[in-house]
């Protein structure tokens, strides 16, 4: 196998598994509405938001990673994902610096998703591997 093979395999890789996390999120969103304003009101200090604001959020970022899934428009989506996922790592700061209360180590899993997110979004052109 080529190291083009190797890279174009490792960077679909990348982008299926940013998908899942970023699918699972968007789920969350559109199935527990309550459990998003929550969130955002916590992390973000966004208070409010009902059931209206969850499945407009939910359904933009369905289409979001979806397009970047098939890998369209690759600049904006990976980029837009990018942004996505760095906002809420650093909205979890906090968590970091008290990493062994409660669930806070689980949080950490934001940084390799983070770098992943990064590699995938500096090596967009070379991401080919059904990609459109």
């Amino acid at each position: 196998m080529t190291s083009d093979q190797r890279l174009k395999i490792s960077l679909l890789l990348l982008r299926l598994s940013i998908f899942v996390v970023m699918f699972i999120w968007t789920l969350d969103k559109l199935l527990r509405p309550d459990h998003m304003a929550s969130v955002f009101e916590r992390f973000y200090g966004i208070s409010g938001l009902g059931s209206t604001a969850a499945y407009v959020i939910g359904g933009a970022e369905l289409l979001l990673i979806l397009a970047f899934v098939a890998g369209l428009w690759k600049r904006w989506t990976y980029g837009a994902v990018l942004v996505l996922h760095g906002v809420s790592t650093l909205a979890s700061f906090g968590r970091y610096l008290a990493p062994f209360e409660g669930h806070n180590l689980l949080f950490f899993a934001a940084w390799p998703m983070l770098a992943a997110c990064i590699a995938l979004y500096l090596l967009r052109d070379s991401d080919k591997l059904y990609s459109a």
